[in-house]
């Protein structure tokens, strides 16, 4: 771990403040009917740490992906969810890198201000699933505008955006040898305002519940009409613009597992020392200790590895690796930390006014999103360790 600034640690400590307007009972009663937590957002919002990457000359914080990466984990640290928000991070990279400077001054302050939601990511389908370059969702060019016709599936808290970043395929799937499969998707940042006002049959929402409290859906775009300035930088290259935020997405969602892994282990240690079994505390049984010390030991390795790739992604060197790994041993080391914390509190783990099996069920959906942790081995296989692909 680095050397932390003070201003670091103040941002730390300003997170960790208002997390504490939102106790366990809070995120429990919110998990219970999968509602969306909007007082949460809107606190975080007001208080501009949504906002960390936008820079000042837009309203924004200014800072940098470490920045922000103290942040999700100390939400979830604190025993929140910060899947609630984290896109509206992950998502600014397409609009401040590749965006035009009119797309910038347009959204970039009232999303600072907290007046404009970028929250949506329409990207996975279920057919391609992880390949994204198979994505069949197509815009049709109409003079001035483009339609946009197809099915997304995983497209997390549209009803709570204004703005959406899709990604549709604007030309025919290259092929013949060494055809370069990523052109052809082009990158757009959909008004939704608009969308609802004038053309709403044009949207069709299905929402999907899962097993933990995520505010996702399946999307039909049915021949919806959106002006060619929506598009983000170049007709046809969107799919590199998509890969610039992955590596920030898996490094911030790496810092969330983090976060969770250092509130199960506190969690763990808490309850062992003061819950006694057969006259003395349960935590001086080594095959309780152990599996706490094991687990946090393997946060703590994981948490060194995201403080690098966000040190690299800051600095604007190659970090795709670093990135991908940080995001693996993370969701590893917090599915560990959650296993041992359930361990410790035995049938307790199981009752939710511990908050225990509502932590382990957020938890788990690391090892497979924003992308499976089989994914990246192969990833890291062959551009780090030069094995032959697989797939």
């Amino acid at each position: 771990m680095p050397t932390l600034t003070a201003e670091l640690e103040q941002l730390r400590e300003k997170t960790r403040l208002l997390c504490t307007g939102f106790p366990d009972e809070y995120w429990r009663e919110t998990d219970r009917n999968r509602r969306y937590p909007q007082e949460f957002v809107d606190t975080l919002t007001e208080a501009g740490l949504l906002s960390a990457l936008i820079p000042a000359e837009y309203g924004g914080l200014g800072l940098g992906l470490t920045e922000a990466a103290v942040i999700m984990e100390e939400i979830n640290k604190s025993g929140g969810h910060s899947a609630a928000c984290h896109a509206q991070m992950y998502t600014m990279g397409a609009l401040l890198r590749h965006g035009s400077d009119a797309q910038k001054l347009a959204y970039l302050p009232q999303i600072a201000a907290g007046t404009l939601r970028l929250q949506a990511f329409s990207i996975t389908e279920d057919k391609a699933g992880s390949d994204t370059t198979s994505i069949e969702t197509e815009a049709i060019r109409d003079g001035d505008d483009f339609i946009i016709t197809g099915h997304k599936s995983w497209t997390s808290r549209i009803d709570e955006s204004d703005l959406a970043l899709v990604l549709a395929r604007t030309s025919g799937k290259p092929d013949g040898k060494g055809a370069d499969k990523t052109y052809g998707l082009t990158l757009f940042l959909v008004d939704l305002r608009q969308v609802r006002a004038e053309q709403a049959d044009t949207l069709k929402v299905v929402k999907v519940r899962t097993m933990f409290n995520y505010a996702t859906n399946q999307i039909f775009y049915q021949g919806m009409r959106v002006p060619a300035s929506a598009v983000i930088g170049d007709v046809g290259k969107g799919f590199r613009y998509v890969i610039d935020g992955w590596n920030a997405e898996r490094i911030l969602l790496a810092s969330e597992a983090i976060g969770d892994g250092y509130w199960f282990t506190q969690r763990g240690v808490d309850y062992a020392n003061s819950r006694e079994v057969f006259g003395r505390k349960i935590g001086t049984n080594q095959g309780v200790q152990f599996p706490i010390t094991d687990a946090y030991m393997k946060v703590r390795a994981a948490d060194m590895m995201r403080y690098e790739a966000a040190r690299l992604f800051d600095a604007g060197e190659p970090c795709g690796a670093e990135a991908n790994m940080a995001k693996h041993l993370a969701s590893e080391a917090s599915w560990a930390a959650a296993n041992a914390c359930l361990d410790t509190h035995g049938g307790y783990g199981f009752v939710d006014e511990y908050d225990v099996e509502r932590k382990f069920r957020e938890t788990r959906m690391f090892q497979v999103a924003p992308v499976n942790n089989n994914m990246i081995k192969s990833f890291v296989a062959t551009k780090v360790l030069g094995l032959p692909r697989s797939y």
